[in-house]
């Protein structure tokens, strides 16, 4: 399985590596970072690369996944975007967790078109991307609106209420067209 490497113009998306660790730490070590999350215990660097190997795990059981994100200007690791497609959840989903320093930069609008479009360019039978997002997550509600996602419903997600934002193939090609 060859897990693709994405470009924006500030961005880079490239598959997790084991050198990820000490940079995803420091950004999951932020309790504001972690707060709308799940965060509450204090990570450590064999929890988080035992969560960056889910991630990858997501790439070899379902096709799509997380990336890691970089800043082109910096070379810096920002935080992990990209896709999540779990049994049982409500759909195929863009995710994006952004370390604290990089929030208001319009990066996780960004990562989240980036990986939208390669999901529905690479995936002609899928007709929906969700993002489940904790009601008091007033930022990412913001950037799910931006990508033109509405509000589906209402469900519980890991023992707490989430918001189910979703749009459309169709929806997303009017918006945002295609990469190709």
């Amino acid at each position: 399985m060859t897990i693709p490497t994405l470009a924006t113009p500030r961005l880079t998306l490239r598959p997790i590596r084991n050198e990820d660790v000490s940079a995803y730490l420091e950004i999951w070590s932020d309790p504001e970072f972690t707060r709308y999350i799940g965060g509450g215990s204090s990570p450590t660097p064999d929890g988080i690369w035992h969560a960056m190997a889910s991630n990858i795990g997501c790439w070899a059981l379902t096709g799509i996944g997380p990336w890691s994100v970089i800043e082109n200007a910096t070379g810096d690791l920002v935080g992990r975007a990209g896709l999540w497609d779990e049994p049982g959840w409500p759909g195929v989903e863009a995710v994006w967790f952004l370390g604290r320093p990089w929030w208001g930069r319009g990066y996780a609008t960004e990562t989240a078109t980036a990986a939208i479009t390669w999901v529905f360019d690479t995936r002609p039978d899928l007709r929906e991307v969700v993002s489940t997002i904790v009601p008091a997550n007033v930022p990412s509600i913001r950037v799910a609106q931006r990508l033109g996602m509405r509000l589906a419903r209402t469900e519980f997600l890991h023992g707490s209420d989430h918001h189910v934002f979703a749009i459309s193939r169709g929806d997303w090609m009017r918006l945002h067209g295609s990469a190709r």
